[in-house]
């Protein structure tokens, strides 16, 4: 996870210090610097910043950019420390750590244009990396790991301070943000606090203002201002930027002409879409679970580790049912997964016992979320499920069914090189030693190369169906005396 530091300062200059020597370091050196090990970066009045993370600085457009590289947990609790520290709540922080990790893994690589992942502003998510408490470390290994998932993704876990007693829906805030669980509804946990804001019109050069168009949730959508139509989020943004982001919380109002000056009354802070802190700090103070807080503010997301909530359709043919969340571009696989059936229990001579349960996941990724297998990993089986990363090759469907198969009639405590072997040896795979890029890999292959090259061995010296029988009856003492023979 990479962070970009003092987003919106202009450095033109810091002191770094490491090992006991400080530098000042210059935006007009052009310096291009990686440091590692401890830190501190001193800018000009600030607090100097001490750190442990590794740490690239260079120059970009006549200043200083500073990305730091940190891992997940720890910028998980640095943005708790830097958007709800305050919470007196436990669970209503470790809510808040689900929603943080989630944001992050759903929109990882936001900034992938410009060479980090986030910025420290709440652009994305607001980090306080100095200010990360012990009770706020201690919030995220609650956690630790644990994302909401819908259909098998992350989450848009998106979340403001305040919702004024209303939730926004996604899809009034981004139009392409459409999912269920980002409704509009009441919030019955939200203190629903008003605010009243006074304008004067010279400061927003508006004469003539009046709401025309409100979102489902009561907010403003459009104004007329003048002759004029501007929406009310381009006004609160245009008064942020130049009066302060205090001047018009929300569009959550209602706005009254008061002769030199408008006269903004409302409720809330922010976009009010997703979780409201206001109400998830209230939700823990009174005895609510983290999970309970968000099931609230995420409807229909579910909680777990590795990827969960896939809307599964099961398609069933004569000897395996195919379950996928794209019927319609996998409904071919039922017949070809039945034909591959047959073929491996006539190859085997065994039969399977029952019907055999295949999952095909919308997405490499997904498939490697929620089975924990690497993405060079065609399929694999667990608990007698086949499970499958698109796109299905023909060759790997038929290796995971003989695992069924072998595995269903194997006898306790059977070898897995000889499980291992005897599929490979019946699908006819020839994995080789030849190293690959990923070290894991190359360890797979030649582990699966040795498996088949000592089942192989005991087929010549004792006959194929000899040795097939040894898969439901045990491996007798004679074959690993044969094997020890060269």
């Amino acid at each position: 996870m990479t962070v970009r530091v003092y987003t919106n300062q202009a450095l033109d200059h810091l002191t770094l210090a490491r090992g006991g020597h400080s530098t000042l370091v210059k935006a007009s050196e052009n310096p291009v610097l990686h440091v590692v090990g401890a830190w501190s970066a001193q800018v000009p009045g600030q607090d100097a910043l001490r750190l442990a993370y590794p740490l690239d600085i260079k120059a970009r457009d006549g200043r200083l950019a500073l990305t730091l590289h940190l891992p997940l947990e720890d910028y998980v609790a640095a943005v708790l420390a830097g958007e709800s520290a305050g919470f007196r709540s436990e669970q209503s922080l470790a809510a808040m750590a689900v929603a943080a990790r989630t944001y992050a893994v759903r929109f990882q690589g936001r900034h992938k244009a410009e060479g980090f992942d986030f910025c420290d502003t709440t652009h994305c998510q607001d980090v306080h990396i100095s200010a990360v408490s012990e009770r706020l470390r201690q919030a995220a290994e609650l956690t630790e790991g644990e994302l909401l998932w819908f259909q098998g993704s992350p989450a848009a876990t998106f979340y403001g301070k305040d919702c004024g007693g209303s939730i926004e829906a996604a899809a009034m805030v981004w139009p392409d943000m459409k999912g269920a669980y980002l409704s509009g509804r009441e919030d019955p946990y939200c203190a629903r606090k008003s605010w009243t804001s006074t304008i004067r019109k010279d400061e927003v050069r508006i004469d003539s203002l009046r709401i025309v168009e409100r979102t489902p949730s009561g907010r403003a959508l459009r104004l007329q201002a003048g002759q004029r139509s501007i929406t009310a989020s381009s006004l609160r943004f245009a008064v942020g930027r130049a009066l302060g982001w205090d001047r018009l919380p929300s569009d959550l109002y209602e706005v009254n002409d008061a002769g030199d000056r408008w006269v903004f009354e409302g409720r809330g802070s922010g976009h009010g879409v997703g979780l409201c802190q206001v109400g998830a700090a209230r939700m823990g103070e009174d005895g609510r679970s983290y999970r309970e807080i968000l099931e609230f503010y995420y409807p229909g997301t579910v909680l777990g580790v590795s990827a969960q909530g896939f809307p599964w359709q099961s398609m069933g043919g004569e000897r395996v049912q195919v379950m996928t969340t794209r019927p319609r571009e996998d409904g071919a696989l039922v017949t070809i997964a039945d034909r591959l059936a047959r073929a491996v229990e006539e190859r085997s001579g065994l039969r399977f016992e029952g019907t055999v349960r295949v999952k095909i996941y919308p997405s490499v990724a997904a498939f490697r979320d929620a089975t924990g297998e690497p993405g060079w990993v065609a399929g694999s089986t667990r608990a007698g499920v086949i499970r499958l990363q698109p796109p299905v090759i023909e060759s790997a469907l038929r290796h995971e069914l003989l695992h069924v198969l072998v595995e269903s009639h194997a006898r306790h405590g059977l070898p897995l090189w000889f499980r291992e072997g005897a599929v490979l040896f019946l699908s006819g795979d020839r994995p080789t030693n030849k190293l690959k890029h990923v070290p894991q890999e190359a360890e797979a292959r030649m582990a699966h190369a040795a498996a088949l090259d000592r089942f192989s061995r005991l087929i010549d010296r004792f006959g194929e169906g000899t040795v097939m029988g040894w898969i439901s009856g045990g491996l007798p003492p004679t074959a690993m005396q044969a094997l020890a023979t060269k």
